[in-house]
């Protein structure tokens, strides 16, 4: 579900086309994965060399398994996550994006706006206030980070940049 203001689109739950959860298949370097947060989570994976906690991430089923499975990568350093998981993220949403027209253009609609993950429970890839809060309308009284609405805005704007535009209709 998205909601549009003058300056922010809203995006929470795996409707949402900008979801980490958001059903979308998509291939890089030769592996498949069917969401962006089965990516992530591989990502995070690969970057601690968890290959035992990697094999089953890639063949789980549901971004709740992918996200829980992502929490037992082991070795883990937070200061390296935290260094590295924005880069990782970037890459899982930019070939989500790009791979499929309509995520696409659904992204590139967004110009204009800043992209703000409205989940009351996430303080970290969120802003930790739903949509409807009349705080989420100041980002100084946001609750959280916004690192994927941060991630995602910063990816439509080098798409614009690289000349991508929306197709459309007739």
């Amino acid at each position: 579900m998205e909601a549009r203001s003058e300056r922010f689109t809203f995006f929470w739950q795996q409707d949402s086309a900008f979801s980490q959860w958001h059903p979308s298949v998509f291939e890089v370097e030769g592996v498949r994965y069917t969401c962006a947060e089965q990516y992530m989570m591989a990502g995070k994976a690969r970057l601690f060399g968890d290959t035992r906690v990697l094999e089953q991430i890639l063949r789980a089923a549901t971004p709740k398994q992918h996200k829980a499975l992502g929490r037992k990568v082991s070795p883990f350093d937070a200061a390296v996550w935290e260094r590295e998981r924005e880069r990782i993220v970037y890459e899982g949403n930019h070939a989500k994006f790009t791979q499929h027209r309509m995520l696409l253009d659904t992204l590139l609609g967004t110009a204009g706006t800043v992209l703000v993950e409205a989940s009351p429970m996430d303080r970290i890839w969120g802003v930790g206030l739903n949509a409807e809060d009349p705080r989420i309308q100041d980002p100084a009284t946001w609750r959280g980070l916004n690192l994927l609405g941060k991630v995602l805005t910063r990816l439509r704007e080098d798409l614009l940049a690289q000349g991508m535009k929306p197709m459309r209709g007739p």
